[in-house]
């Protein structure tokens, strides 16, 4: 059998800031080798009273693990999203455990947008653009492309930026989840 690393694919996380908002948006799919097994998850969601938008893409396990403890760090710190950020990622990278998690979140306060890796990268990205999992690059570049080209709103470019990964990426589908902050 494979190694789970390449077992487990379907996840395209798009966020954009743009006009004072952020919008992040998630596909659906969940695939198990090639195999679809579910075309409806949930990875775009609201934590901590509502005021933060997080998106993971990774082992589901894994991600709601870091869902969790990224919260825990957020009720620590007042909500305050960088300080909450640094300190899981320090966390995530010197625990024996969370060390070994693999999966990757955007969240955003809609002020900072910021991606946080088992590496301990909490990164910043300087045009308020950035996309991870398997169709990330796709989505990456059409929301770049959408925000330089065209007067779309932020929602409106995740959207269209999922939909443009999921008919070039096997492992992203057109059921998208969005959430918008700012």
């Amino acid at each position: 059998m494979s190694d789970n690393k390449n077992i487990f694919h379907g996840t395209t996380i798009c966020c954009v800031k743009k006009d004072g908002k952020v919008a992040m948006a998630g596909d659906g799919q969940v695939t198990g080798g090639q195999t679809v097994l579910k075309q409806n998850a949930v990875k775009v969601r609201r934590i901590y009273e509502d005021k933060i938008i997080a998106g993971f893409a990774g082992a589901t396990a894994d991600a709601f693990t870091l869902i969790e403890k990224f919260e825990e760090k957020l009720n620590k710190y007042s909500g305050n999203l960088m300080r909450g950020a640094v300190e899981l990622a320090k966390e995530w990278r010197m625990d024996k455990y969370l060390r070994r998690l693999e999966a990757m979140m955007i969240v955003s306060d809609g002020e900072k947008v910021l991606l946080l890796t088992g590496m301990g990268d909490v990164i910043e990205p300087e045009d308020g653009i950035i996309a991870i999992g398997s169709g990330g690059n796709f989505a990456l570049a059409a929301a770049r492309a959408l925000i330089k080209h065209t007067k779309m709103k932020a929602e409106d470019i995740v959207k269209e930026a999922l939909n443009i990964a999921a008919d070039i990426c096997v492992y992203t589908n057109k059921s998208i989840q969005l959430e918008v902050i700012g």
